[in-house]
Order: C-alpha cells, then sequence, then structure tokens
C-alpha cells in the first residue's frame, strides 16, 4: 500500500538519510526508531507530501487513504470537543472546497480526490456522532465535556479530540507520531486495544517500549544514515541489532586479521627473490578482497552522574492528618503519610485517585485544608511537573535557563551538560518558548542535574523523552544519592527504580514495602500494565 523506494534527504549538505527504503503492505503494524535528529519526522512530511526529498520516490496504491496525527494540535477556535471529533470544526468544510477544486480541475480520477472523498463520506455518516463520542469516551472524556468549547481544554485533551476523529475516519494507512504522548494510562490501554484489533495498516513513531512491543509486527531503524529493517516488535528489533552487530563486528575482525596476516607475510618476503612471488600474490589477495566495514555499534545511553545533594534527615518528608478537596470533590480526609531519606517510591492507582495531588500537596504545590506537610530537616525539595513548559522562563535560551538554575556554573560547564542532552552548538541559544515537549523535558532533568535537590518528586518523567534519554535518566537516577517519588506509567521505567509502591485510592495511601514484582504479587493484578490502575 506505500513504498519508499532509495530515499535522499539532507539539510544544509548533512545527509539524515541516503537510499532509504520501506514498504508497508496492508494490515501492518510498523514502527519507525531512531534517534532524535535521525529523521523520522522528516519521513513522515515526506510521505504525506509536506517536504521534498532530494531523491528517490514515495509510491500509494490508488485505494490507499491516510490519517496523520501529528505531535502538536492546530488551533481549535470556538469549536466544541464533540464538532473536532466529528469532524464539523472546519474539517468537513476543508474537505467539500478540496473536493469541489479538484472536480473542477478534472481530477476525479486521481488518488488525492478518492482519498479526500473517502474522508468526506466517513464524516458525512448518520453515524458518525455516535462514532465520535464512543472514541471519545475510549480515550478518557467524560460525557459532560463533549459539549465544553475545546478551547477551555489543555493541548493533551484537545489532542485526544483530533484522535477521535482519526479513528471515526478509520483511514487505510494510520500514521500515529509519539501517539501515547497526550495520554494517561486509562486512555492508553483503551488504545492500545483498539489498535490490536484496527483492520487498517499503522505507521508510527514512539518512545513507548510497551506500546511498541504489544502493537507492532516489524521495525524500521534510521542508523548511519540507513534505514534497516527488522521483524518482530521492538524488544525483538533490540536484540536482532545487537546480535546482527556482533556477527557484523566479528566478520569485521576476522577480516582485518587476515588482511594483517597477508600484509604481514608481504611486508617480510617481497624482498627475497625465491618468494616475491608469494608475496605479491599475498598484496592481490587483499585487493581482490571485498572490504566488509566497521560497524558502528548500537546506541547506548549516555551516562551522566547527578551531583551528591545536601544530605537531608532522616524522615525526609511527612503527611499529617491531611484534608484536601477540589470544591466540593473530597481527595483526601486525614490521610497520614511518612517518606524516609533514600527511599525510591512509584505512587499508582486508578486514574483521577488522586497521585498528582498527592505529589503537589508533597512538593508544596498545594496547600491541604486542614492537617500539614512537615518537610523533613534540610529538605531540599524539586519537583518534576507534568507541565514542563511552566516551570521554564519563556524570555530564556536554553543556556541562560540552565545558567541561572546554578548561577556559579560556568558557561562551558553549561554547554559540556547541554552537548550531553543533545542541545548541541547554536542550539543553546533557542528560546525556552520554541523548544519541543522532547526538548523541554530534557531541559528541566538538566535543571535538577545542576542544582540536584535531595528529595525529587517526578510526575511522568518519561513523557516527550526517547527510548535513549530514558535508560540514561534511568542510569543516573539509579545513582541519585537523595529521596525520589514519582508516578509513571512506563513499567520498564518503574521496574528500574522502584524499591516501594504506594496504592493511591479511594482516599487512602497503601505502602507495599518491596518491588514492583512484590506489589504484582500482592496486589493480585493479572498484568503489570493493570497492576498501575488496580483498584
Amino acid at each position: 500500500m506505500l513504498t519508499i523506494r532509495n530515499l535522499k534527504k539532507s539539510y544544509g549538505g548533512t545527509p539524515l538519510f541516503e537510499e532509504a527504503s520501506l514498504q508497508i503492505n496492508y494490515g501492518e503494524r510498523v514502527a519507525l526508531v531512531g534517534p532524535n535528529g535521525a529523521g523520522k519526522s522528516t519521513i513522515f512530511r515526506i510521505i504525506l507530501g509536506q517536504e521534498e526529498a532530494d531523491a528517490g520516490t514515495v509510491e500509494r496504491d490508488e485505494w490507499t487513504m491516510v490519517g496523520f496525527l501529528p505531535q502538536e494540535s492546530e488551533e481549535v477556535g470556538d469549536f466544541s470537543v464533540l464538532e473536532i471529533a466529528t469532524g464539523r470544526a472546519g474539517t468537513l468544510d476543508e474537505l467539500e472546497k478540496e473536493l469541489k477544486a479538484m472536480e473542477d480541475a478534472g481530477q476525479v480520477d486521481s488518488q488525492a480526490y478518492y482519498e479526500a472523498q473517502s474522508k468526506f463520506d466517513a464524516l458525512n455518516d448518520p453515524q458518525v456522532e455516535a462514532k465520535a463520542k464512543k472514541m471519545l469516551r475510549g480515550l478518557g472524556y467524560p460525557a459532560e465535556n463533549f459539549d465544553r468549547p475545546a478551547r477551555e481544554m489543555s493541548g493533551g485533551w484537545i489532542m485526544r479530540a483530533h484522535l477521535a476523529r482519526l479513528l471515526v475516519i478509520e483511514p487505510s494507512l494510520l500514521m500515529l507520531d509519539e501517539p501515547t504522548n497526550h495520554l494517561d494510562l486509562m486512555a492508553l490501554l483503551w488504545f492500545q486495544d483498539y489498535l490490536k484489533s484496527y483492520s487498517g495498516a499503522i505507521l508510527m513513531i514512539s518512545h513507548d517500549r510497551e506500546f511498541m512491543d504489544a502493537i507492532v509486527d516489524s521495525v524500521h531503524d534510521i542508523s548511519d544514515r540507513k534505514l534497516l529493517h527488522y521483524t518482530g516488535n521492538y524488544s525483538d528489533f533490540e536484540k536482532q541489532r545487537q546480535e546482527n552487530y556482533e556477527r557484523q563486528n566479528n566478520a569485521y575482525k576476522n577480516q582485518q586479521k587476515q588482511i594483517a596476516d597477508l600484509q604481514a607475510f608481504a611486508n617480510k618476503f617481497r624482498s627475497v627473490s625465491s618468494k616475491a612471488s608469494q608475496a605479491q600474490s599475498k598484496l592481490k589477495e587483499i585487493e581482490r578482497m571485498e572490504k566488509i566495514e566497521k560497524p558502528a555499534a548500537p546506541r547506548k545511553p549516555f551516562r551522566f552522574q547527578i551531583p551528591e545533594p545536601p544530605r537531608g534527615g532522616q524522615k525526609a518528608l511527612e503527611l499529617d492528618s491531611v484534608h484536601f478537596a477540589y470544591g466540593q470533590h473530597k481527595v483526601y480526609e486525614g490521610l497520614g503519610l511518612a517518606i524516609e531519606r533514600g527511599e525510591r517510591t512509584v505512587l499508582v492507582g486508578p486514574n483521577g485517585s488522586g497521585k498528582s495531588t498527592l505529589l503537589k500537596l508533597l512538593a508544596g504545590e498545594l496547600i491541604p485544608q486542614q492537617g500539614k506537610v512537615v518537610p523533613g530537616h534540610n529538605a531540599k525539595i524539586g519537583y518534576f511537573s507534568q507541565h514542563r513548559s511552566a516551570t521554564l522562563n519563556p524570555n530564556n535560551s536554553v543556556l541562560t535557563e540552565v545558567m541561572e538554575a546554578n548561577p556559579v556554573l560556568r558557561e562551558d560547564e553549561a554547554r559540556g551538560i547541554l552537548g550531553s542532552f543533545m542541545f548541541r552548538k547554536d542550539e543553546v541559544y533557542k528560546m525556552t518558548k520554541v523548544l519541543s515537549g522532547g526538548e523541554k523535558s530534557r531541559l528541566n532533568l538538566i535543571k535538577f542535574l545542576v542544582d540536584p535537590p535531595n528529595i525529587l518528586l517526578m510526575d511522568e518523567p518519561t513523557t516527550h523523552l526517547d527510548i535513549l534519554t530514558v535508560e540514561s535518566l534511568i542510569l543516573a537516577l539509579e545513582n541519585y544519592a537523595g529521596t525520589l517519588v514519582f508516578i509513571s506509567h512506563d513499567v520498564h521505567f518503574i521496574k528500574k527504580l522502584a524499591k516501594d509502591v504506594i496504592h493511591v485510592a479511594n482516599g487512602n495511601a497503601k505502602r507495599f514495602h518491596g518491588d514492583w514484582d512484590y506489589f504484582i504479587e500482592k496486589s493480585g493484578a493479572g498484568n503489570e500494565r493493570a497492576a498501575l490502575t488496580a483498584e
């Protein structure tokens, strides 16, 4: 249904990829992976016709309808959530104009006309509103919000409305760019189950390894300007990539040894008349060889160390008989909780149970109506919010933001740390207001790195981070000398870091003194992701 042949693309003379080829057949589920800046989103834009390749072709079957979910949502005007999900928020009008223009130009037999007509028909279906409501409910929207103006909602909720519209249309090729970034766990699980039985093909960019493992059946990796194909899910890809590297590296080493032996023989005997012809023969043998390139080692997470923070008291934080409510909605009544120095604790529980509220109470971002939050001796609290942009000065450059976090930091030290987090050269002068979600997350991590707290509270820290950066963060937090309390729906992240689990539900916070496997056993959850939302 989609074939890419020998694609080449460069920016400023630097090639992103060369001779990249990819084929997607009906019903396939494909992940496009690679480090930040490798060209994943560029390939998406070329497929969608938003950008031209330097060379190569993109071919689509005549009857292939493409639907695309970008990372960021467009303006929503005064339209309601349901109007976006049903296409009444301008999408239908735009499609109608496209169809009329193509009819006037005599292009009714074109692939573009078929695609526009199919989308128009899907959104004109008498059942479109019922379908849209079903998708919105699955993605976590309460029915009372269907008619709310979308501009009153956060960017993540607006993205869900756009995703609902895409699922209503049911394109034969669904292109998803980081689709899980804006989903809470319950919506993610629903979406994951929905995609498992989706009839069309899927091409996705994602940094969620659990999601890819559940959905995809092949992976294309952008590596060293090539597009390499692997069969299986993401875990299969990692294993195959390592095996391929070891095999190619062994072949390279063996050939290099063979060349060295032949060259040594030639060097030793080329001036010996009785063996000169043999020496020459060895040199010719080297010339005739098809040389094996030294393979690039699989990308590894970069290692960084969080400096040792000031030592705090044995009791890091304590909640004493805390009452908290949003208006008439009571979240906690008389909640007591103690966090000890050095603990590694994950908060889990059903959506809406109060996990983020508890983290904000611990951070001092929310003040209880009764009771108190008692920081321990010499407590220095760092709060890593879900809303990363709110913690950045939009008028600061990346470099300024880091240096203001620690005024004694030298510029060369700041630039060195920024380079480790892929802010290189002139990128350090970018204003924080133009950064992507992933860049904002990395910048916030750097701020903690240069001025570390001894109590680190993190709400979904892996959102917007690529897989290698998540691994780097895990390595750093494993050696972090302070206290860590976090919320995450990344099971891999939890398993690596959590030594205690607090289950939040029905206004209670129950502690399980053990790691994630211990909690799975004691909670009786059927699987790891189900355990995250267990009642």
